[in-house]
């Protein structure tokens, strides 16, 4: 249970680093020669990386929501999981009317991870789409925080960062 647990906190980490654009949370979440194939993209680690973070600086916000979670771990090789995940991801960005700018996908993260040195992490990812839906202008509202409170942040400015950094102070 605790690999298991393990497996699906990577899973997390690489969703925040997605969201927050906090590259190297999301190189963490790879071994070095890990690769991954994600839409028409297919490469190695820091090739994903570079490409990814390119891709999301395109939008206003990302958020990835995991919902689904079965991680067998091998019974043959206990260093080595294999993990699907289902989750729907919402992007938004401008212009507001950009279909290719605001959508919701579901997709599938199909993965094998390894254990090495003790820490699970992404050997091999495969990101399945299973359906998208353009977000319309009339159902997009722009957070203000004035007005709604505190909106996230795409970096280390967000509140997930520093409420780390205000118990320290």
């Amino acid at each position: 249970m605790l690999d298991k647990q393990a497996v699906h906190e990577v899973v997390l980490r690489y969703c925040r680093g997605i969201d927050r654009m906090d590259p190297e949370l999301v190189r963490d979440c790879y071994h070095p020669d890990a690769t991954d194939e994600h839409g028409t993209f297919v490469g190695s680690r820091d090739e994903f990386v570079d490409w990814v973070m390119g891709a999301v600086a395109k939008f206003s916000v990302t958020m990835h929501v995991v919902a689904n979670h079965l991680c067998e771990i091998d019974p043959d090789d206990g260093d080595v999981a294999y993990a699907e995940t289902y989750g729907v991801g919402y992007h938004q960005g401008p212009p507001a009317d950009d279909k290719r700018r605001n959508f919701a996908t579901g997709f599938r993260y199909v993965d094998r991870f390894e254990r090495r040195d003790g820490a699970w992490r992404i050997a091999s990812r495969i990101a399945v789409r299973e359906w998208t839906h353009q977000i319309l202008p009339d159902q997009q509202w722009d957070i203000r925080p004035d007005r709604d409170g505190r909106r996230g942040a795409r970096d280390r400015t967000d509140a997930v960062y520093t409420i780390r950094e205000e118990r320290q102070a």
